[in-house]
Formats: C-alpha cells, sequence, structure tokens
C-alpha cells in the first residue's frame, strides 16, 4: 500500500473513532435520559469498585471473609445486571459498550502504524554444521509430533536429544568445540535463553524451533508457532536478525525476569500438584507482605519500596500487557522493560482501575534494573524457569547481542496495540497528521 493511501486510510479510520465515541456519549442520553445515564454511570462505577475490592478481599484473606468476598464478586455485577433490566436499560449498556470498543478499535486502527515495505530480506549464508538441542518433552511432545529430528537430520543438522537432566550450556559449548557454526533449540524459553547466551559469547546464530509450551520468543521473532518444523526452513532459506538479550546475574534471558508473588508462589513444592490451592494459600501473606524477602526495585533513577510484585523483561511489553503475556513488538530497543505492582490494601487495589495512573503501578524501560532485599538469597522466574539468585539482582540489557537465524518466510510480528491519544487523533483526522 502507498504512503498515500496508508495516510487515507488513517484519516478515516481517526473520523469513524470520533463518530462513534460521539455515538457512545449520545445513546444513553437519548433513550435514558440526562438523570438516567448519569444513574447508569453511577451503577456501572459503583459495580466495578465493588467487584474489584472484594477480589482482592478474596486474595488477601482467610477464612469466612474470603468466601463472602468471592460471594461479593459474583453479586456485584448481578444486582447491576437486575437493575438494568428492571428500568429496561439493559440493551442501551450493552449498545453503549459496544459502540465504545468500535471507538478504540478505530482510533488504535488509525494510530498503528504500517508495516515497512521493502526489499525482500537477504538471504544468508548456510551454516555448514548446525547443531540443535531438542527437547522430546517440551510442548506435549512437539519434538516426536512433528518429526524434528528427522527433518534437521535431512537438512545437515547434528541433533542431540535431551534425556533427563543435562546441562545444555555445557552441551551447546561442546558442540562449539567441535566446530558447530550455529546452535539452536527445539524446547521451551528457559532452554532457549541457556543456548542463547553460549552463542552470544561465541558469536554464533541461534536458530529458534518453537517447540515449546508458550514459545513467547518465538513469537516475538514472527515465526509460525503452529508448525515447528517451519523453523528449519531457516537452515536453508534463512536471514539473520540481531537482538537484544537480557542478562541476570550474569545468566541469559530472552523474555522475562519475575520477582516477589509469582516467583514466590512458583518455588513452592506444591504448586504443580495443585496450582489453585497453592495460590490461594500462599497469596495473603505474600500480599500483606509477611516475608522476608520484601524487594526494593531500582528502575534506573528510581527507586520503588517494597512492591508485591516486579516484572523485568528483554524489551517492554505492549503499555496494556503488564504481565508479560502478549507481545514485544520490538527486540531491539536496548532497554528492558521494567513494571512493579504495589498493592498496600483496598484503595491501592480500586486505585488500578486508573491503570497507568495508579501510584501502585508503574511501567517504564532503563538499560538497568537492580532488586535488592533483606534476604541472602531470593526465588526469580526466569523465562519460566524457577531459581534461587543472590541478592541484589542485577539485571542489564546487551543490545544486539544475539544473531537469530530465521526463515525468509514467516507469519510476521504485529505490533502491539498503540495508547489511543486522542490528540493525535484529532490531527489525523482533520488532516494536520
Amino acid at each position: 500500500m502507498s504512503d498515500t493511501g496508508s495516510t487515507a486510510r488513517a484519516r478515516w479510520s481517526a473520523r469513524a473513532a470520533f463518530l462513534l465515541a460521539a455515538a457512545t456519549a449520545a445513546v444513553p442520553v437519548l433513550f435514558a435520559g440526562l438523570l438516567g445515564t448519569i444513574a447508569l454511570l453511577m451503577v456501572a462505577i459503583g459495580c466495578a469498585v465493588i467487584t474489584l475490592a472484594a477480589l482482592y478481599w478474596f486474595l488477601s484473606r482467610r477464612g469466612v471473609l474470603r468466601w463472602l468476598s468471592l460471594a461479593l464478586v459474583v453479586a456485584a455485577p448481578l444486582v447491576a445486571l437486575v437493575m438494568f433490566v428492571r428500568e429496561r436499560l439493559l440493551w442501551v449498556v450493552l449498545l453503549t459498550g459496544l459502540l465504545a470498543l468500535a471507538a478504540v478499535f478505530c482510533a488504535r486502527a488509525a494510530l498503528r502504524k504500517a508495516p515497512a515495505e521493502g526489499a525482500a530480506e537477504p538471504l544468508a549464508p548456510a551454516p555448514r554444521r548446525p547443531f540443535l538441542i531438542m527437547n522430546p518433552r517440551s510442548g506435549g511432545g512437539k519434538v516426536g509430533r512433528f518429526d524434528l529430528r528427522r527433518k534437521a537430520e535431512q537438512l545437515g543438522a547434528e541433533v542431540a536429544l535431551l534425556d533427563g537432566p543435562t546441562d545444555v550450556a555445557a552441551l551447546a559449548r561442546a558442540a562449539v568445540a567441535r566446530g558447530a557454526d550455529l546452535l539452536g533449540v527445539a524446547g521451551g524459553d528457559g532452554t532457549q535463553a541457556l543456548v542463547a547466551g553460549v552463542a552470544a559469547e561465541h558469536d554464533l546464530p541461534f536458530l529458534v524451533i518453537s517447540a515449546g509450551t508458550r514459545n513467547h520468543f518465538a513469537m516475538d521473532l514472527g515465526l509460525d508457532r503452529a508448525d515447528p518444523a517451519a523453523g528449519l526452513d531457516a537452515l536453508r532459506d534463512g536471514t539473520e536478525l540481531r537482538v537484544d538479550l537480557g542478562r541476570i546475574n550474569g545468566l541469559p534471558f530472552v523474555n522475562n525476569a519475575s520477582f516477589g508473588v509469582y516467583a514466590e508462589i512458583v518455588r513452592s513444592p506444591a504448586y504443580r500438584d495443585d496450582k489453585a490451592a497453592t495460590v490461594l494459600r500462599l497469596l495473603p501473606d505474600l500480599l500483606a507482605g509477611d516475608t522476608a524477602n520484601r524487594l526494593v526495585a531500582h528502575i534506573g533513577d528510581t527507586s520503588v519500596e517494597g512492591p508485591q510484585a516486579v516484572l523485568v523483561s528483554n524489551n517492554p511489553y505492549g503499555t496494556t500487557d503488564l504481565a508479560g503475556l502478549s507481545r514485544r513488538d520490538r527486540l531491539d530497543r536496548g532497554a528492558l522493560g521494567a513494571v512493579t505492582l504495589s498493592v498496600s490494601g483496598t484503595r491501592d487495589a480500586i486505585g488500578l482501575i486508573r491503570g497507568a495512573h495508579s501510584t501502585g503501578l508503574i511501567q517504564t524501560t532503563a538499560p538497568e534494573v537492580v532488586v535488592d532485599a533483606a534476604a541472602a538469597r531470593i526465588p526469580v522466574g526466569v523465562d519460566g524457569e524457577s531459581l534461587q539468585l543472590d541478592t541484589p539482582v542485577r539485571c542489564v540489557i546487551e543490545p544486539g547481542a544475539l544473531r537469530v537465524r530465521v526463515p525468509r518466510s514467516r507469519p510476521g510480528t504485529r505490533a502491539a496495540a498503540p495508547r489511543v491519544d486522542w490528540t493525535r487523533l484529532r490531527e489525523l483526522a482533520s488532516g494536520r497528521g
């Protein structure tokens, strides 16, 4: 699509967003009246506040109060629903919600940058002695289900299948000593990070095969997670990307490191057998700060005292993704993403409705993040693996440290949803943007 066509589409999307936003405001007034609209807003806001407060009580309390809070979580929305039905306003609420969603959709479509068009990515020289490590248990047995070993060996790769606990970094270094000129992994993100660290040390290309359960790193590289075998195409028709690599106390990570509530829960021996019961048992103490591992996060020039959770990522996630569950639109910004969550009571929990404007939520970037605690060692979740690390824990970013080999033909990455900036949107709609 030409620049003129992209600009015209963005302009009309911006205008549609304003029209839909106006309709969102007008529909309740037209069909419920001004007083009815104010009542609708009061009921909706009150319901949201009560539900969030009750949910916090459910997670942070034990005994009878916990289950009473759960009943309130269910009852508050039902009470609002019954009120809307009795006043014959439910359809107004639903229509207003749909219009609001459509307005946000059009606004983001207008603000999202069009994918760059240009020459095809250059073909990288084929490796002569590629070495791949495959975990047959990852992703429910994707290595066997997609016949990855046979396909890789047909393309000239040496394949090592993991059988039980193995030092994968040592295995990769031994392959390099034998002359391997490419390292790759078909497994989880934790295994990929360890081998990626070895590849970065020796400035060798690294191949990602999406044979794990979630494959977040593969997703952010634009690989086809539904077809792990497609990643092997990079051995014969591949190109190279330069991406950043995170380090935590010297250990590599490709996705993120989590501190606090999540790391404490995951390290519990009971977590794997009964996740829900373990979370409910541990959360009250963790949210109350009843732990020796009270954290202090130093993010650039900012210090955060006593956060319940800290997430440090290799490049930032989108502003709407605070838990690192979605995607990063770039892996080469040369900055760590940092999110801290501090909830000391019900008021802070309700304040999270304000999102990024809440004092209990900080989301920023920095070249270095240091997390300290009174304890000599604290639990940390690193790319899904539970580790115990010495304090202070230092996270840094190594810009462009990793050469990643990917197929030239791949689904590609989708830009993270942009924040809706109405000032910028007005400029687009008026033709000045």
